[in-house]
Parts: C-alpha cells; sequence; structure tokens
C-alpha cells in the first residue's frame, strides 16, 4: 500500500474539499483527485461523495480514514524510532577561524536535512592543518591549504590570494604587493615544531629561527606582528587588528578554503556534509556578488 496515496487521502478526508487539500499538499487538484480514483480503484469501493460544499466520506471512506490515520501515525513513530535508534554523531575539524568563514548558512542547512544528528566541533590550531584528519579525531575537517593531502580528499570552497601582514608603519605598507625579493632579511613567525613542513614553508616562507617563540593561534601571530614587528602570511580576507595591513604578496599562490575527509571514510554524513557546505559557500558566494 503507498502511504503517498494514504496521506493524500487523509488531507481530503479533513478538509472535505480537494482544492483546500491540493493546497494544503503543495500540489495541483488533478494529479490530487486521480490519486484518489487511483486508492478508490484498488480497494473497489468509492471514499467520496460529492456535496455542495466539496466531498463527504461514505462508509468505506470513514473506515477508510480511521486505518489509515492509525497506519500514518504508526508510520511516523516508526521513522522517528528507527532514526533516533541510528542517530550518529559527526565530528567536524575546524582550523583556527576556517568555520566562521564558511557562515552560519551552513549549520542551519546541515541541521535541517540531519536533526538527528549530534554533531561534534573539534577545534585544531596552527600545528595540524588537517584539523584532527590525520590524527583520527575527526570525520570531516573545514582548513586551509597547501598542506600535506596524501589520503585525504578535498573539495575547495574559495580560494583566498595571500597577503604580507605588517604594521602600517613599516616601510613595505604602502606598497600594493610585494615579492619574495622584498623580505629578505625579516623576522617571521615559527609555527610548533614538527609541523607538516609543506605548509610551514607555505606560510613562514620556508624561514628558519629557533630563536622566535611557537605561535599556535592566528591571534597569537598578529599579536606577534604587532608588538615586535614580526611578519606574517595570512589570507587577504583576514580581519586584522587596528594598525596592521596585509600587503599581496603575489610569489605565493592563493591558500584555499576547504572541506577535506579521508578517502577511506564510507560515511553517507560526510557525503552530505560536503554537499551541503559546497552548496552553503556557493550561494554565500552569489549573494555577495563573488
Amino acid at each position: 500500500m503507498d502511504l503517498r496515496l494514504l496521506r493524500y487521502f487523509v488531507a481530503v478526508a479533513e478538509e472535505r474539499n480537494v482544492g483546500r487539500a491540493a493546497n494544503r499538499l503543495h500540489m495541483t487538484q488533478p494529479p490530487l483527485s486521480r490519486a484518489i480514483r487511483e486508492l478508490e480503484d484498488e480497494f473497489g469501493v468509492l471514499l467520496f461523495e460529492r456535496t455542495p460544499k466539496g466531498v463527504a466520506l461514505t462508509p468505506a471512506g470513514t473506515t477508510m480514514y480511521d486505518e489509515a490515520s492509525a497506519l500514518l501515525a504508526q508510520a511516523d513513530r516508526i521513522r522517528s524510532r528507527v532514526t533516533a535508534a541510528g542517530s550518529a554523531t559527526l565530528t567536524i575539524g575546524t582550523l583556527a577561524d576556517t568555520a566562521a568563514h564558511v557562515g552560519t548558512r551552513l549549520v542551519a542547512v546541515f541541521r535541517a536535512r540531519h536533526p538527528q544528528v549530534n554533531v561534534r566541533v573539534h577545534e585544531a590550531d596552527l600545528g595540524d592543518p588537517t584539523a584532527g584528519l590525520h590524527a583520527g579525531l575527526v570525520d570531516v575537517a573545514l582548513t586551509r591549504t597547501p598542506f600535506d593531502d596524501n589520503g585525504i580528499n578535498m573539495r575547495i570552497l574559495r580560494s583566498v590570494p595571500v597577503g604580507l601582514v605588517m604594521r602600517d608603519d613599516d616601510p613595505l605598507a604602502h606598497r600594493s604587493s610585494v615579492s619574495a625579493t622584498d623580505l629578505t632579511g625579516r623576522r617571521w613567525v615559527r609555527l610548533p615544531p614538527g609541523v607538516d613542513p609543506v605548509w610551514t614553508a607555505y606560510w613562514t616562507c620556508d624561514a628558519h629561527d629557533d630563536t622566535a617563540p611557537v605561535m599556535r593561534t592566528i591571534q597569537e601571530c598578529l599579536q606577534a606582528v604587532v608588538w615586535n614587528g614580526t611578519s606574517a602570511l595570512a589570507p587577504v580576507d583576514q580581519p586584522l587588528p587596528t594598525g596592521l595591513v596585509a600587503v599581496p604578496f603575489h610569489d605565493r599562490l592563493p591558500s584555499s578554503l576547504v572541506v577535506a575527509w579521508l578517502k577511506t571514510a564510507r560515511s553517507p554524513l560526510i557525503r552530505s556534509f560536503v554537499q551541503v557546505a559546497e552548496r552553503s559557500y556557493s550561494l554565500r558566494d552569489d549573494e555577495s556578488g563573488v
């Protein structure tokens, strides 16, 4: 028995009018009328009779309404109980402020699609560009490239040029752009030891200064620039404290904001999250005119 037809029948029975039932079901009247005739043909009885105001249930229709209502309620309970029993947890890794860059739309759309899923967020520092993927701490990650992506799938949400972050009184602060030759002799922020060398080389211009303090967060890096005039790279759309500027650095390829997951992962929740992330960021760019 087609539950869809039963839902159509119940709507007509409760509205006592095919037109009103069609509006309630967000459909047009002709296919709804055909569905009712299909149900009557299946049982070989008339379920409604016409009245000046619409339709009324026949005795067979009244029995059908009672049974269909009970069956649909049971079907809804089954769906709810099975979903609750199989409710899963999705752990999302974020690197620094990457989640904020994606926006709240992703959260709203994913929650609407999977209201029973328990979502946990693991925020990684600059010492783990995979935001917990390689360590097995998360199912999916929102992070930035470049990093060692061996064993990792990625979808690019947005690519952003990077710039050299400096104080606004720096001799290079008013340049339209800088290159690697302009940066000789500058002090750089130092990322934690043992970090992915691809990641470290990109964000520190492959500088090696063992005397510099280790920086684990974006804010620590920015404050090192504010207080000590240390050099750091950041996406050009990175919010900066007063007194700092980011001058485009054209010797670096853009860094991409990505959603990433392990190639061995098979969870449908991960696939759904990736789809929602791609769609959410596409809509955000469309609305902002990017």
